[in-house]
């Protein structure tokens, strides 16, 4: 496939100079926004407790942040999932205060006396988002259908003189409604489509309550586990450049290996610029995603590289910029088609991946742009810096 009808003949060495300010200007920023602020550290580092939350009916935020006060827990992170869905993200990195923890110990709220810290913390967030009504239903010994595993709906049953066979068919059925968008059952009447026995009916409305919310997904990590993480992904970043420098150094000559690890750096260095602008939480996801730009962009720089060693080869009188200037032309067709494929498929993760992988995706999408434009501009750049300061003017 060929974009231009005939070759290119662009002067991409001539802007080196320009692409080299805009990137350390970049950069600079970076770092200045880094010191007065940090980054935004997602629990897989800090520890904490992830809470995905869906909610029957409309709440604003404001009610979420309420209710998280009255337990020491006013300053969590709370994100709407949409911008009309009743669910949230809720994260925390801060423990529970023992007078709270001992008062709804004593409601009988929180059962297990054996949670870790951060599962207790899961717990007094479910308990602060019980209403009055329910929180007198659970004293009155009423389970919470929304908030009840199978196998406890199934003992209910079994309690009231159902068949076991029966039983575990009912809250097989039961779990299964459960298993929609919200992860709520919002009437007795949904389950009236479920065609259960009339006396299972009459036995869940008498012994159970449907909650006015329920937790999809609850992510928990411990201070030091956090802490582990964060080092591991750090030496996993520093042994895969190093491995990429080794990799280019046999391939191609150790100039190669020194403008392709340079250039590597640099897409580091502008992506966590870019995740610090936009706030993006550092998670593992992100690493991963800034692992896999590093991959992307160094496959680019390669395809140019070898076209440059051809090159060197066949244009012998020529001079160092204009041999990579035409080496960068040659494969600016491939350079396109690549980014730009590789860009359609991020953007629909973007768009229809969910909020789960949405920042992971939105690194992607940063990332191959960068990568991009850092295979065209900086690594090959690198190239004829190294052959004007450090080789004296002896060709590449």
């Amino acid at each position: 496939m060929e974009i231009f009808k005939k070759e290119p003949d662009f002067n991409f060495m001539g802007k080196r100079f320009l692409a080299f300010a805009l990137s350390g200007l970049i950069i600079v920023a970076g770092a200045i926004v880094f010191k007065a602020k940090g980054f935004n550290f997602g629990i897989d580092f800090t520890g904490g407790t992830l809470i995905e939350v869906s909610f029957k009916d409309y709440i604003h935020e404001k009610n979420l942040r309420k209710a998280l006060k009255r337990i020491g827990l006013g300053e969590s992170e709370i994100q709407r999932v949409g911008k009309k869905e009743n669910k949230f993200f809720i994260k925390t990195i801060k423990s529970i205060e023992e007078g709270n923890k001992n008062q709804y110990k004593s409601e009988g709220v929180i059962e297990s006396q054996d949670l870790g810290e951060h599962e207790k913390v899961a717990e007094m967030i479910k308990a602060s988002f019980i209403s009055e009504r329910e929180r007198v239903s659970l004293k009155e010994g009423k389970l919470d259908i929304n908030n009840t595993s199978e196998n406890k709906i199934k003992n209910v049953l079994i309690e009231k003189g159902i068949s076991e066979e029966i039983a575990t068919e009912s809250s097989l059925k039961i779990n299964d409604l459960k298993k929609n968008e919200t992860g709520l059952i919002n009437s007795f009447k949904d389950l009236e489509g479920l065609k259960l026995k009339r006396r299972v009916t009459s036995i869940l409305k008498n012994n159970t309550f449907l909650g006015s919310f329920t937790f999809l997904s609850t992510e928990i990590v411990g201070p030091k586990v956090g802490r582990d993480l964060r080092s591991k992904a750090i030496l996993a970043t520093f042994w895969a450049l190093l491995g990429m420098l080794i990799y280019i150094a046999l391939r191609f000559r150790f100039v190669y290996a020194f403008a392709a690890v340079i250039t590597l750096f640099h897409d580091i260095l502008v992506i966590l610029s870019f995740i610090l602008f936009f706030n993006v939480e550092l998670s593992l996801t992100v690493v991963a995603a800034i692992l896999t730009l590093v991959g992307y962009s160094l496959n680019d720089t390669i395809v140019i590289f070898d076209r440059v060693r051809d090159n060197v080869k066949l244009m012998r009188r020529e001079k160092t910029g204009v041999i990579i200037d035409r080496s960068i032309n040659q494969t600016l067709t491939r350079t396109i088609v690549t980014s730009s494929t590789t860009l359609l498929t991020v953007l629909a993760l973007f768009f229809l991946g969910g909020e789960v992988i949405h920042t992971f995706s939105l690194t992607l999408l940063a990332g191959i742009i960068i990568g991009t434009y850092s295979s065209v501009f900086q690594s090959c750049a690198w190239l004829k810096v190294w052959e004007k300061y450090f080789i004296k003017r002896k060709k590449i």
